[in-house]
């Protein structure tokens, strides 16, 4: 797997957290969070820790998959379009079939600093009240118990599909 900046960030917010529990200071209104950090003699320094994603953000990011690049999550579960559901609208696959096919959900979706030219990301809401992240108006999905980019998903029913991309929607790929 690729490393994304993503992950860079998410390590740099988790020292930030860290820091803070042990007596160290952070605090910002915005996006980016200044952290203090000690330096060999006690001296401290401040560091700007942009892109770190807001609380109840969910990343996506594109990944190399046995089948090409796909969209994931942070995780790197490859997330799936159901063509049963209506663009922009409430989701089709509910109940039984949302116990199979988890929504993948959040109040803010992101795509990952290392992407380029996604689509467009959103969210809708669902029957329990939480908001299903949305990529060019389609609903995303992973499959129940899929490890980090299997895709075995892809095709089932002749309904579920992988959201394709290629390397060229990553930062540094070829395009």
């Amino acid at each position: 797997m690729r490393k994304s900046g993503f992950a860079a960030a998410a390590g740099l917010g988790s020292l930030a957290l860290l820091l803070t529990a042990c007596g160290g200071s952070s605090g910002s209104s915005s996006s980016s969070t200044t952290t203090s950090t000690a330096q060999p003699g006690g001296q401290a320094t401040s560091a700007a820790l942009s892109n770190v994603p807001p609380p109840g953000s969910t990343v996506v990011h594109v990944q190399k998959s046995s089948i090409g690049w796909v969209l994931a999550v942070a995780n790197g579960q490859v997330v799936y379009a159901y063509d049963k559901d209506p663009k922009g609208g409430t989701p089709a696959c509910t109940g039984s079939c949302a116990q199979i096919w988890l929504p993948v959900t959040g109040s803010h979706p992101i795509a990952s600093p290392a992407d380029k030219g996604l689509g467009t990301l959103g969210t809708v809401a669902i029957s329990n009240g939480a908001k299903q992240i949305t990529y060019n108006g389609s609903p995303l999905y992973t499959f129940k118990g899929a490890k980090a980019l299997a895709t075995k998903g892809n095709g089932v029913g002749g309904v579920w599909h992988v959201i394709k991309m290629s390397e060229s929607n990553i930062v540094g790929g070829a395009g």
